[in-house]
């Protein structure tokens, strides 16, 4: 029994020799990172609004890093190709991916067998902006605020047709939302992009839509367009008279676009906190903050765990919605 007792001993004391070693060598990498360039994955097309919002957030960064920061467009497969591809890259922090909701959460819940998990897969860097989404109603419709849609969707159920830009999209899951809320039914237009459904919103052919508050705000300003609520829990900075649904009763809705920072599952802690260190800085500086207004993007920043745990807050909600709803993928 005493021989065992030894070989326990040395068993511990090896193991942690060998963890004090790990954490010496995670230590080291750390400190040297990043030692070459970063590549940080787009899922979206370039000269888009997510690219937009990259490039001048990637130039910062590597100033602050004093590496580059290369962007990569890898849009296709409802942002799964881009996310696959950082998923399975090394845990080294050197390849990072521009999160969306649609990478992880949406496409994986409308795509069972996408190849990756959005939670577990990723090492959540930061939140770093956010998108409102405005519900808006043709100036023609006969409706001044919310109440008085909801009341005229109850008096003709399944007559309002609404556009969003694709199944599973935000502004289909905001409508998709709203109508559980308020025990409306209307009928879903779906659109190849918010261009297309702003079009003919204006032209009357929808009567109503949730869409990204930047193609919406010089319709509202010209009165083409009639603003009724932000779908998010504060109020639009760019439309501070317009309020939310939260406040108008529909407690707890949020649904807005937002944008993230993630690394593969595995990457240190102390690179993921170096990086988030930078980024908020970087965030708070006001040239970012005055590049991402005039697109109508609002900085949002949350550190690691606080964006961890708002995805998924966000992925429990907008899931038992989609099951809910029965939202198929395209």
């Amino acid at each position: 029994m005493k021989g065992i007792g030894a070989w326990n001993r040395i068993g511990a004391c090896a193991a942690a020799l060998a963890l004090s070693a790990f954490t010496t060598a995670a230590l080291a990498r750390a400190q040297s990172y990043p030692s070459s360039s970063i590549m940080l994955v787009n899922p979206y097309a370039a000269g888009g609004p997510a690219d937009v919002l990259a490039r001048p957030l990637a130039s910062a960064v590597g100033d602050s890093l004093g590496q580059v920061v290369v962007i990569l467009n890898k849009p296709g497969a409802a942002t799964a190709i881009a996310a696959q591809q950082v998923a399975r890259a090394p845990a080294d922090g050197y390849t990072l991916l521009l999160s969306t909701a649609s990478a992880h959460i949406v496409t994986p819940a409308l795509t069972p067998k996408i190849g990756y998990d959005g939670i577990r897969d990723f090492a959540f860097v930061a939140m770093i902006a956010s998108v409102p989404n405005v519900l808006v109603v043709r100036s023609t419709l006969p409706v001044n605020d919310v109440k008085e849609l909801i009341a005229l969707a109850k008096q003709k159920p399944g007559t309002l047709n609404y556009g969003s830009v694709g199944n599973g999209s935000q502004p289909h899951l905001a409508a998709e939302m709203f109508q559980q809320m308020t025990g409306t039914k209307l009928n879903h237009i779906p659109y190849k992009g918010a261009a297309p459904a702003t079009t003919d919103l204006l032209s009357g052919q929808i009567d109503l839509a949730f869409l990204n508050a930047p193609v919406l705000l010089p319709h509202i300003a010209s009165g083409k367009l009639r603003a009724l609520a932000a779908t998010t829990m504060k109020r639009a900075e760019q439309l501070p008279d317009v309020p939310t649904l939260d406040e108008l009763g529909l407690k707890g809705f949020d649904v807005a676009t937002w944008y993230g920072i993630t690394a593969p599952a595995g990457t240190p802690p102390a690179i993921v906190e170096r990086l988030a260190s930078v980024l908020g800085k970087v965030l708070a500086s006001p040239d970012i903050k005055a590049k991402f207004a005039a697109q109508g993007t609002e900085v949002f920043l949350l550190p690691p765990k606080e964006f961890a745990a708002y995805v998924q807050e966000d992925a429990k909600r907008l899931t038992d919605l989609i099951k809910s709803a029965n939202i198929q993928g395209e």
